[in-house]
C-alpha cells in the first residue's frame, strides 16, 4: 500500500513537472490569454520599443544643459536608449516563450522603468527644446497603454495559475506523505 502511494505520487509529480516544462500547445487555462495571443502583444510592445528610438534620437540634451537644464537628463536620454533596446529585445524573446513568469515581470517593470524616464524627458523636451516635440513622444509613449495593461493582466493571471498549480501539487504532497507516514497495518498474523 505504502510501496503504492509513493509510486503514484512520483508518477504525479513526474507527470506534472513534465507537463509544467511545457509549453501549452492549444490548451488555454481560464483567465489566461493563450501563448500566440499575449505573443501578438509582445511583439507589438517590442516594435513600440524600437519606435521610441528615433525619437529618442532627435532629443538634443546638449543643447538643454547649454540652456541651464540638469546634466541628468543626458543620463535619462542614455537609459532610455538602453532601456528601449532591451525592451525590443525582451519582447521578442518572451513572445517565443511568454509562460516564463520570471521574464515576464523583468519585462513589465522595464516598460514601467522605461515611462518614468521618458515622462521626465518629456518635461524637459518641454521646456529646452520644442513643446510639439514634447507632445510628439507623450503620443508616441500613449501608443503602448493598450498593449501594456493586457500584458499586465496576463502576468496577473499568469501568476495566480502558478500559485493555483504548486497548491495542488502540494497537498497531493501532503496526502501522500501521510499515507507513507502512517503506521502499517497489522497483519492478523501470531507468531
Amino acid at each position: 500500500m505504502v510501496h503504492h502511494c509513493v509510486l503514484r505520487a512520483l508518477a504525479l509529480f513526474t507527470g506534472a513537472a513534465a507537463l509544467y516544462a511545457q509549453a501549452p500547445a492549444q490548451k488555454q487555462v481560464e483567465g489566461i490569454e493563450t501563448d500566440w495571443d499575449i505573443a501578438v502583444t509582445l511583439r507589438e510592445i517590442g516594435a513600440h520599443a524600437n519606435r521610441l528610438l528615433p525619437m529618442l534620437e532627435k532629443i538634443d540634451v546638449y543643447a538643454w544643459v547649454e540652456k541651464g537644464a540638469s546634466d541628468t537628463y543626458l543620463a535619462q536620454l542614455q537609459s532610455s536608449k538602453v532601456q528601449a533596446r532591451a525592451l525590443a529585445e525582451g519582447a521578442r524573446m518572451l513572445a517565443a516563450n511568454p509562460q516564463k513568469l520570471s521574464a515576464s515581470l523583468e519585462l513589465f517593470f522595464r516598460i514601467n522603468g522605461l515611462e518614468t524616464m521618458l515622462s521626465s524627458l518629456e518635461e524637459g523636451i518641454r521646456k529646452y527644446q520644442s513643446p510639439r516635440e514634447a507632445q510628439e513622444l507623450a503620443s508616441l509613449e500613449a501608443e503602448n497603454g493598450a498593449s501594456r495593461e493586457r500584458f499586465r493582466t496576463y502576468i496577473v493571471n499568469l501568476a495566480a495559475q502558478r500559485e493555483r498549480d504548486l497548491e495542488v501539487m502540494d497537498r497531493e504532497a501532503q496526502r501522500c506523505r501521510a499515507v507513507v507516514t502512517q503506521a502499517a497495518p497489522r497483519t492478523g498474523r501470531k507468531k
